[in-house]
């Protein structure tokens, strides 16, 4: 569950950093020509490199369930 949260963090925090950068852009205070592509880009990258990080950690975090077994060989 320790990292789920750090992941969500993480990502939430990638975010709003996005959105931040975003936001001076549309008021000129920086220049984004190709900054906005990029960073969609990346952060897509990282939202799927996540998924499969928590998929991996459900999968072998996944308690044993033993009335399953007992029913499965009875």
């Amino acid at each position: 569950m320790k990292v789920k949260k750090t992941i969500a963090y993480t990502l939430s925090a990638l975010v709003l950093l996005f959105s931040l950068v975003a936001i001076l852009g549309i008021w000129d205070l920086i220049d984004i020509e190709y900054l906005i592509a990029r960073m969609f880009k990346s952060l897509m990258v990282v939202l799927a490199a996540a998924a499969v990080v928590v998929l991996i950690f459900s999968i072998l975090d996944r308690p044993e369930r033993p009335d399953r077994r007992e029913s499965e060989q009875g």
